[in-house]
């Protein structure tokens, strides 16, 4: 659902390194949707690369530069004591003004290879890389963490081969391929994202493959690691295939499916079974009027394993309306079922939330006095099946010294800046 349609120069290659390979004037440089009522902010400038820009062929070499800066003051009502908004993702901070995440994005193209590195600080990469695996050290090997990635948000190579309309092979960390959400909030309809979003995978590393089959019309394989995964946490990997119809400025059509084995060896889950996880993702994004722009998104998923079938369901519904040439409202309503297999051993530990369910309700007010500048207001109610959010004097637990959840609601209001070239 990102609705600013800059993306830096690519040299005429087919490039979405959010996992959606279609046209490069049809989304924004992390993927996603690209609605019809944003004007799209200057292009970057090219700036020739060394030995005078050109290669011993006499390919021209360009480097684009862009980049971001996030930043947000929130007010959560609950007034948690340890000033936590909690199972938002990005906006976790209550009473406190939080630089959210500062990206620098840099995209080389020589002919039909390219490489792009967004490198990007602040507290977003530190929910973004949450669930990396941590894998220790050893005599000659260093350890893989959190701490080792949280500062690369997206680096890939790529190649367009010569192969009819053009094959474009990428390897690296992509952004998910799971959702139109994505990274910027300056490509997005609100603030905050989805529970979808912050449910499902951010990122992968691995091999893709895209091919445009006609004009409007892409397919999408790719291998990786796994979910939320640099270095893979089992030997098995995860695949996906997908296929994007895209007729700019009236609809915009992705289904997805991503499969593979994402439980850790030794995992209760695993004992007697390959615990392999399917998910099918759908959003279709239409755009009636040039001031209306409307989408939907489902998500399913199950996972056999040895406690029976885990699975979950999940939606969302948004709307965006132009009320002025600089001024967007934007709605935003998502609910979230998971449920966790169970027999007589067990239960299976839950995918992406400690209760059956969860859900939000959120309207965004976004003013653009500048092309480059978006100042958004917004509020926000999460609900939940169970205690997940934190409300007044929270305590800790006395052997882990973790905060202990209280309360099964919670409403903010965020006032956030971002800015981008």
């Amino acid at each position: 659902m990102k609705i600013d349609r800059y993306v830096p120069a690519m040299a005429g290659l087919i490039l979405t390194l959010s996992g959606r390979a279609v046209s490069a004037q049809t989304v924004p440089a992390d993927g996603g949707v690209a609605p019809p009522d944003a004007a799209p902010p200057p292009a970057p400038a090219a700036i020739a690369s060394a030995s005078e820009g050109t290669s011993r062929t006499g390919t021209r070499a360009t480097v684009t530069l862009a980049g971001y800066v996030e930043a947000l003051y929130q007010w959560n009502f609950n007034n948690p004591s340890n000033g936590i908004t909690n199972f938002r993702g990005f906006d976790t901070r209550h009473n406190t003004f939080t630089l959210s995440n500062v990206v620098l994005d840099a995209t080389g193209v020589l002919g039909p290879v390219s490489v792009r590195l967004a490198l990007q600080v602040g507290a977003t990469p530190e929910t973004y890389y949450l669930a990396e695996p941590d894998r220790s050290s050893a005599g000659g090997a260093g350890a893989s963490n959190l701490d080792v990635w949280k500062f690369i948000q997206q680096a890939v190579v790529a190649w367009r081969a010569p192969l009819g309309r053009g094959l474009l092979l990428e390897a690296g960390v992509f952004l998910s391929p799971i959702g139109p959400e994505g990274m910027a909030v300056k490509d997005q309809w609100n603030w905050s994202r989805s529970n979808l979003f912050f449910g499902l995978p951010f990122y992968h590393t691995g091999m893709r493959a895209s091919y445009g089959l006609t004009d409007t019309l892409t397919l999408s394989v790719a291998g990786y690691n796994g979910w939320n995964s640099v270095v893979d946490n089992n030997d098995e990997k995860s695949v996906s295939a997908a296929l994007d119809y895209v007729v700019t400025d009236r609809v915009t059509f992705h289904a997805l499916y991503f499969g593979g084995v994402e439980r850790s060896p030794g995992s209760a889950e695993r004992q007697g079974s390959t615990p392999w996880r399917h998910v099918m993702d759908s959003y279709l994004a239409v755009y009636p009027r040039p001031w209306l722009s409307l989408m939907v998104h489902g998500n399913v998923g199950v996972e056999p394993n040895a406690f029976g079938t885990s699975w979950w369901a999940a939606g969302a519904l948004y709307a965006r309306v132009r009320l002025r040439p600089w001024l967007y409202l934007a709605a935003r309503g998502d609910f979230f079922h998971e449920t966790a297999a169970s027999n007589a051993s067990g239960t299976a530990s839950s995918i992406s939330w400690p209760g059956r369910w969860v859900s939000s309700g959120t309207a965004t007010l976004d003013a653009r006095p500048h092309d480059n500048v978006s100042i958004r207001l917004e509020y926000r109610h999460d609900a939940a099946e169970g205690t997940m959010y934190f409300r007044g004097a929270v305590a800790s637990d006395a052997m882990t010294s973790a905060f202990v959840p209280n309360a099964r609601s919670q409403d903010t209001l965020t006032l956030g800046v971002t800015t981008w070239f």
